[in-house]
């Protein structure tokens, strides 16, 4: 080391004899303790299933619009549609607040009571509930059970003023009923017309059978003058 500074020369010591021994690292004792390369050292085997784990918990099928999940298309007042739920469950849309199978559901929205050619026909909305069918009653009797995708029914013949219901059921329970006042059309006008009509053009007809007979009367007279004059003059 003399010789090195005297020379200005760059002089190097040499390596500890034991890590020329032992063929230790000579570095190792400048490295941070608890430092390891085992730390540096991944598995391609770990992002695969860290890969698998994250896309599993996804659903099959979000339809998020834009990152907003949008209403379903669903309109509790037409028939043969699918199921709300149904729609939610496969495209992640919303629905609006529905009532479980295990609570009797919401009483159906009874919209119109009409005559339609022969028979009684009523419509209504499906309340936001699970439903498994719909009853229909005229006044308290009569029931008749429909589908649940059902919003229209007929319901036979009436002639008289009767209350209409329509009440939805599941096996909790049946809801209240949604009620309306069907009144028969007045046929006494129909007939009274018919009556009326009726009575002029028979009294026409028998106003145009006087008219004939007068003129075919009148005529007979006219001829029989005629041959008179006619057997004078000879």
């Amino acid at each position: 080391s003399w010789a090195c500074w005297h020379l200005n020369l760059l002089c190097y010591s040499p390596l500890p004899a034991a890590s020329r021994l032992t063929g230790t690292d000579p570095l190792r004792s400048l490295r941070p303790r608890g430092f390891s390369n085992k730390a540096l050292d991944f598995s391609t085997e770990d992002y695969d299933r860290l890969e698998d784990t994250v896309t599993s918990s996804l659903p099959n099928r979000v339809s998020t619009y834009g990152g907003t999940p949008q209403h379903c298309v669903y309109n509790p007042c037409l028939e043969n549609q699918i199921p709300c739920a149904e729609q939610a469950a496969y495209s992640g849309c919303l629905c609006p607040g529905f009532t479980l199978h295990n609570k009797a559901p919401q009483a159906p929205d009874l919209k119109s009571v009409f005559w339609n050619g022969s028979e009684v026909v009523i419509q209504w909305c499906a309340p936001y509930s699970y439903v498994k069918t719909y009853i229909v009653t005229k006044d308290g009797q009569n029931s008749q059970k429909f589908e649940k995708d059902k919003r229209s029914a007929t319901v036979g013949t009436i002639d008289h003023i009767t209350e209409v219901c329509v009440f939805a059921e599941n096996d909790s329970g049946t809801s209240n009923g949604s009620c309306m006042t069907y009144h028969p059309r007045d046929n006494s006008l129909a007939l009274k017309a018919g009556l009326i009509g009726g009575a002029l053009g028979f009294l026409l007809l028998l106003l145009l059978a006087v008219l004939l007979w007068r003129h075919r009367r009148q005529r007979k007279q006219e001829a029989s003058i005629s041959m008179h004059d006619t057997a004078e003059t000879r």
